[in-house]
């Protein structure tokens, strides 16, 4: 069923042309409360420019910036900037987050990085197997290519 379909009143205050011109480009109406893959597509867009921009911010273990940001101080620093709300370490974030396989990921979803069943490291996935993150001490907030099988995705609600 269409969102014309559902909203037929809508349609009615739009207009039938309004509602024509969206069939034929293949609209769809927004309404407020129903999320949408837009949305999210829309947050995670808004997530991935946010930790883009704190390229080159150095690291500092404790540190949710805006300057100096540890691993999940990114994290909680961009989807916080994007409207959603992270707690603070990696595995709290692991915790909150809806589990996704590897073939599920999309730009913006976390990445858990684990040894057995724990996890040291999140980064946000920018997809072509690469994520943003801030290292470790001594490094700055960058783009890098994930480099061990030993991962688990998060999509945050």
């Amino acid at each position: 069923m269409t969102a014309l379909n559902r909203f037929p009143s809508l349609m009615a205050r739009a207009g039938t042309a309004s509602a024509l011109t969206l069939a034929a480009v293949g609209g769809t109406i927004v309404v407020p409360g129903i999320a949408s893959e837009a949305e999210a597509a829309t947050v995670a867009g808004k997530v991935l420019k946010i930790a883009a921009s704190k390229k080159g911010s150095p690291y500092r273990w404790g540190a949710t910036g805006p300057r100096r940001f540890d691993c999940s101080g990114l994290t909680l620093y961009s989807f916080k900037h994007a409207g959603k709300k992270l707690p603070r370490t990696a595995a709290q974030q692991y915790n909150k987050t809806r589990h996704v396989s590897a073939k599920q990921r999309k730009p913006g979803d976390l990445v858990f990085f684990h040894s057995g069943r724990y996890v040291y490291h999140v980064g946000i996935y920018a997809g072509q197997g690469k994520i943003w993150h801030a290292p470790k001490t001594g490094d700055v907030v960058r783009l890098q290519k994930i480099w061990t099988k030993s991962v688990w995705y998060g999509r945050v609600r």
